[in-house]
């Protein structure tokens, strides 16, 4: 989430891990809570996730958004998200996972029309833990049998972005012992995102968390640490996907705290 310490005095967000049972599937829930006085849009720097979301009107599959996601908040409202391992929606679908990108669906369509009522029911709930209850215990019985490559496949995932100075794919098809071409095809079957948006994306999501410390930033430093070939490369790269250069963007950071 892009300007968290922005949003902080009128969106609550948590997070729960998800149970030995799901866990082969599920990275994590996420809840999102809001009371804001007038309308804001909240924008995220997107993970190469698939996402179940329980929401108002009807819950949704977000496929991987290659953009920056945008929402809309006003008023009061919470929902609550089923943030699925990288490469481990794929055995919840027909079709390979790229299908999905920068889209979403009715939940409905992956899980059935039972999925509706348990969405209401999640979000009548007041209380976190009732609420991932509920939603695991719809998951638990609609799991289906387990993927030996999309575990593979998450594992090249977690590997690849644990160090964002790996910034390209033929080093990351080095480092995992797999052809270029094969990793650009379970990427696109199981991600949703070629390996270069996800390095790439590791880097930004880098940037910006030091840019959210509050801190000054020698950019240049960062660039070279980063695998840039210049501050300037950082800055377009940064520009082109969050809307601002990093630096402005930091500032804007310092200037509210």
């Amino acid at each position: 989430m892009l300007h968290p310490h922005e949003q902080a005095a009128f969106v609550d967000v948590n997070r729960r891990a998800p149970s030995p049972a799901v866990a082969r599937f599920v990275q994590y829930y996420w809840h999102v809570r809001w009371n804001t006085p007038e309308p804001y849009e909240t924008k995220v720097l997107t993970h190469p996730n698939v996402h179940l979301v329980f929401e108002a009107p009807a819950p949704l599959v977000y496929g991987v958004d290659r953009s920056l996601f945008a929402r809309r908040l006003e008023g009061r409202g919470q929902v609550l998200g089923v943030k699925f391992r990288p490469g481990c929606f794929r055995p919840f679908t027909a079709e390979p996972v790229i299908g999905l990108a920068d889209r979403r669906f009715p939940a409905a369509d992956f899980f059935g029309p039972a999925v509706e009522e348990v969405s209401a029911a999640v979000l009548e709930s007041g209380d976190l833990t009732a609420m991932v209850d509920l939603a695991e215990r719809f998951l638990l019985p609609r799991l289906p049998a387990p993927d030996p490559v999309a575990e593979q496949v998450a594992a090249m995932v977690e590997r690849v972005t644990a160090d964002p100075v790996l910034f390209r794919v033929d080093q990351a098809a080095a480092l995992l012992n797999v052809s270029v071409r094969t990793l650009q095809r379970l990427f696109a079957e199981y991600v949703g995102a070629g390996p270069k948006w996800v390095l790439r994306r590791a880097r930004l999501h880098e940037a910006a968390t030091r840019a959210d410390q509050g801190v000054p930033i020698d950019w240049a430093a960062l660039a070279d640490d980063l695998g840039y070939c210049d501050q300037a490369h950082l800055t377009r790269d940064f520009t082109a996907v969050v809307g601002t250069p990093p630096a402005k963007y930091a500032h804007s950071r310092r200037a509210r705290a």
